[in-house]
């Protein structure tokens, strides 16, 4: 098949930008900056992870069907069992808040719920959170992706100006960053009830409905499942803060990361929530 005139065109200009971009990489550009990353200390870490914690509203709940009969287990075991899934692994994604001010996630536990139905029969649990910037970088990583987006006729842009997403160009990219270069965390830990009074239980529901307002149809005493509050006490932390050039990757000390103040955390910028931010400096221009 021979190519047409305007296929070599698109191609030669692809081959030029992308050439301009390597020659642009081997300067002094982006290398002298990427060597020059500082890695980010464990409590930096935690001050970053309570951020994402107090900003995010979802998190995915990781807990373990039953494996074994008690008489407060049969019933959800018998279920598990019937499904083939009994001693296996599920994470679901469930609302979080941040009610607190010790780094324990606030619950809104729903009886009925896969997650807490585990838990009641004596599973372990894990809540893990990631944190999605939001606004797209200007600089991206990656030299061909950075030639696209200059490239309208390549479908990486519409007149929104935003990456497409590539199953469906349609709509927007729904990741139009390098998420593998952004932070990740794990919590580990235990469901405990509040066990509030009134004027704690208020302080309750006007933290958890500013950022799950529609969760007020499900609130303790609701009329369609049972529910109740409850934290998870946090006993142990793993963080991905990123690529291990430039983020800490590893266990925060558990005393470290309740030990963070509101102030610190809202002290501090995570990569993306400011606009025309570079992943190439991710960490290097936030202050931490």
């Amino acid at each position: 098949m021979k190519l047409s005139s305007a296929a070599l065109a698109i191609i030669g200009t692809t081959a030029a930008l992308a050439n301009d971009q390597q020659q642009a990489i081997s300067s002094d550009d982006v290398p002298a900056a990427a060597a020059d990353h500082r890695i980010p200390t464990s409590y930096e870490s935690a001050v970053m992870g309570r951020r994402i914690l107090a900003l995010t509203k979802l998190a995915t709940f990781s807990t373990v069907f039953p494996s074994k009969p008690s008489s407060s287990r049969r019933s959800m075991l018998s279920a598990a069992a019937e499904s083939g899934v009994d001693g296996q692994p599920i994470g679901l994604v469930d609302y979080v808040a941040d009610c607190e001010d010790v780094g324990n996630p606030t619950v809104l536990e729903l009886k009925i719920g896969t997650t807490f139905r585990n838990v009641q029969a004596g599973s372990n649990l894990t809540v893990s959170l990631q944190w999605t910037p939001p606004y797209p970088p200007a600089r991206r990583i990656g030299v061909l992706e950075r030639a696209r987006s200059w490239l309208p006729f390549f479908g990486r842009a519409a007149d929104d100006g935003l990456p497409r997403n590539s199953a469906d160009p349609s709509i927007p990219d729904t990741v139009p960053y390098s998420a593998d270069n952004l932070p990740r965390f794990a919590l580990f830990g235990y469901l405990e009830p509040f066990h509030a009074d009134e004027a704690q239980t208020e302080k309750l529901k006007a933290c958890y409905l500013a950022k799950h307002p529609d969760a007020k149809y499900w609130l303790p005493g609701n009329h369609i499942h049972t529910s109740d509050w409850s934290r998870m006490v946090v006993t142990k932390v793993y963080w991905i803060g990123g690529f291990g050039d430039r983020a800490y990757i590893g266990w925060i000390p558990v005393d470290e990361w309740k030990s963070v103040k509101e102030e610190e955390w809202k002290a501090i910028k995570l990569p993306g929530e400011t606009k025309d931010w570079s992943e190439w400096n991710a960490y290097d221009d936030q202050e931490l």
